[in-house]
C-alpha cells in the first residue's frame, strides 16, 4: 500500500459529508483530519498542521468566517470553502478575508479533486518558487510529497520528507543543529543532536551511494550540516 501523503483537514457538522470526504480522499490516496466545530479546527490547525483545509461555512459554534479570519492571523495553510450558500457577497467576503476557493454543495467531485491538487501545487509553489525542488539526482514534488532519486521514487516517512525538504529549500547554506531541529521538529527539540544525528544517518542510507561518505548531505563538525549543490 502506498503511503498516504498531503493531510486535509475536514471541517464540518454533518457526518454524511465527512464520510463522503473521507472516501474520496482516501481513494486520492490523502490522509484525512476531521473537525466538527470552528474552534476545534482552529486547534487542529495549529496541532496538526495539515496541508489543506476543507470548511463549511454553517458551523454549530461559529461563523466559519471566523474560522478563516482566525487562521489567517499566523498560517497561510489553503482554504477550500464548502458551503450550500452560494450568495455572492458570502462568496466575496470569504475570499477577502483569506480563503481560496469556494465551492458550493453539492459539488462535483471531479472538479472538487482538480481544485484541491490546484490550491496544493499553488501553495507549493509559493513557499518555494517552484512545485519541484531538484539537486542533481535528486527530486522532490512537493505536490504530491514524493522524493526521487535518479527518477525512481523513495520511501520516506513524513519526517525524513519534511528534513530533506528543509535541506533542499536551503541548498548550498550550512545550517546549524539547533536550526534545524527547531524548524523541523520545534523548538522544544532544539538541543536535541542525537535525535538529529539519527535520522540524518536515515536520509544518507536513501540518497547517497555511499552513506559512509556523504556527498549531498555534508557534515560541518560542531556547527551542524549542508545540502551540497550538485
Amino acid at each position: 500500500m502506498a503511503d498516504k501523503k498531503n493531510t486535509i483537514l475536514v471541517v464540518d457538522d454533518e457526518p454524511h459529508i465527512h464520510k463522503m470526504l473521507g472516501i474520496l480522499l482516501d481513494v486520492e490516496n490523502f490522509k484525512i483530519a476531521e473537525s466538527t466545530s470552528g474552534k476545534q479546527a482552529i486547534r487542529m490547525c495549529a496541532s496538526v498542521k495539515p496541508d489543506l483545509m476543507l470548511l463549511d461555512l454553517g458551523l454549530p459554534d461559529m461563523d466559519g468566517k471566523e474560522v478563516i479570519s482566525a487562521v489567517r492571523e499566523w498560517s497561510q495553510v489553503p482554504i477550500i470553502v464548502l458551503s450550500v450558500s452560494s450568495s455572492d457577497d458570502e462568496i466575496t467576503m470569504a475570499l477577502n478575508l483569506g480563503a481560496n476557493d469556494y465551492v458550493t454543495k453539492p459539488f462535483n467531485v471531479g472538479v472538487l479533486m482538480a481544485r484541491i491538487n490546484a490550491a496544493l501545487r499553488s501553495s507549493a509553489v509559493q513557499e518555494t518558487g517552484e512545485p519541484e525542488l531538484c539537486n542533481g539526482p535528486l527530486r522532490m514534488d512537493l505536490v504530491r510529497h514524493e522524493v526521487f532519486l535518479h527518477d525512481k521514487l523513495q520511501a520516506f516517512t513524513p519526517k525524513e520528507y519534511d528534513l530533506l525538504r528543509h535541506f533542499m529549500v536551503n541548498r548550498g547554506k550550512m545550517l546549524t543543529h539547533r536550526e534545524i531541529l527547531k524548524k523541523v521538529w520545534g523548538a522544544a527539540h532544539a538541543e536535541d543532536t542525537t535525535y538529529l544525528r539519527v535520522y540524518i544517518g536515515q536520509i544518507r542510507g536513501k540518497i547517497e551511494e555511499n552513506p559512509a561518505a556523504p556527498v549531498l548531505i555534508t557534515t560541518e563538525p560542531g556547527i551542524g550540516y549542508r545540502m551540497e549543490v550538485v
